[in-house]
């Protein structure tokens, strides 16, 4: 049974603005799943939806087993959420914040637990800095503590490690996928390509409040991924000459570099038949270089334009 459950799940606004059109998706227990999309997807929407800040229009959502409207109490203890924007109060001492989150949700007090979540952030140090006098990158880090304090187990991050330093992101790489060694099914928002490539097993793409597929991300490269030949000329070349022009070649700004695209499941890459073309042309080749498509190139082709 998927520990998260949407079914068609939607939410438009009284002003007639669609949010998230019906929506069907199932998180598995112990997975982590990225939600990529641009700014104004939807991402925010469909995570503030099952965590209670934000109420369907319709369908159904359950967390665990439980309904997030029937029995929202106990839906919402399974649920740790990190949102984009910080939300602290300044004067109060990183310890304290995070042990009062903790209260909040009626557990019991465990000190060593705590400990252990703010050595993870590297917070410990910080423990008895009040929040005010804590950069952005900490803030962010207190807000991963208290999301934690209760020893959820859902962790939902929305953009995470938007405007942070890179130390953070890779910080917070490592912790997630600690939480997961842990148990912890994790699901992220992101519009870093680099993220969701990085950390996610599976990945949903969303664009205009529509779910547009839901797939293992070594599958989704394997489906949609192609493969690149990476030409390097010896002299530049002003234009692809008229011999050329029906392949699907890019030509780099300075004219030394051609690449070309082709699918990696073809029996026939067309490989051979572009470099005797090319050598009749006399274009002469320094070097070859081949590679898979990132991500970042399969979400463009999905909803045409970069995150």
């Amino acid at each position: 049974m998927p520990i998260i459950s949407m079914q068609s799940v939607a939410k438009t606004y009284k002003s007639g603005q669609t949010a998230l059109h019906p929506t069907d998706l199932a998180v598995e227990k112990g997975e982590i799943f990225a939600l990529l999309g641009p700014n104004g997807a939807g991402k925010t929407t469909l995570i503030s939806i099952v965590c209670g800040t934000v109420t369907m229009s319709a369908g159904s959502v359950t967390v665990g087993g439980h309904d997030i409207l029937r029995d929202y109490r106990a839906a919402r203890a399974m649920i740790g959420l990190v949102p984009q924007e910080i939300a602290l109060d300044i004067f109060a001492t990183v310890h304290n914040t995070v042990r009062f989150s903790r209260g909040l949700f009626g557990r019991a007090s465990d000190p060593a637990y705590i400990e252990q979540v703010l050595r993870d952030l590297s917070l410990w140090e910080k423990r008895d800095t009040k929040v005010i006098e804590l950069s952005g990158g900490m803030k962010r880090r207190v807000m991963i503590a208290k999301a934690l304090s209760h020893e959820p187990g859902i962790l939902f991050l929305d953009e995470p490690t938007a405007g942070v330093d890179v130390t953070l992101r890779r910080d917070m790489w490592a912790l997630v996928q600690r939480l997961r060694e842990r148990g912890v099914t994790i699901i992220l928002t992101t519009h870093y390509i680099e993220e969701a490539e990085e950390m996610a097993d599976r990945i949903g793409v969303i664009d205009k409040g529509r779910l547009l597929l839901v797939e293992e991300k070594a599958a989704l490269m394997r489906r949609l991924g192609k493969r690149r030949l990476t030409i390097t000329l010896r002299e530049p070349l002003a234009e692809i000459p008229a011999a050329l022009v029906d392949w699907p070649l890019e030509r780099s700004a300075d004219g030394l570099t051609l690449v070309y695209s082709f699918d990696a499941r073809s029996e026939e890459t067309g490989m051979p038949s572009l470099l005797r073309v090319l050598d009749a042309q006399g274009i002469a080749i320094a070097d070859l270089d081949t590679g898979r498509s990132s991500l970042e190139d399969i979400f463009v082709a999905l909803v045409g334009h970069a995150a």
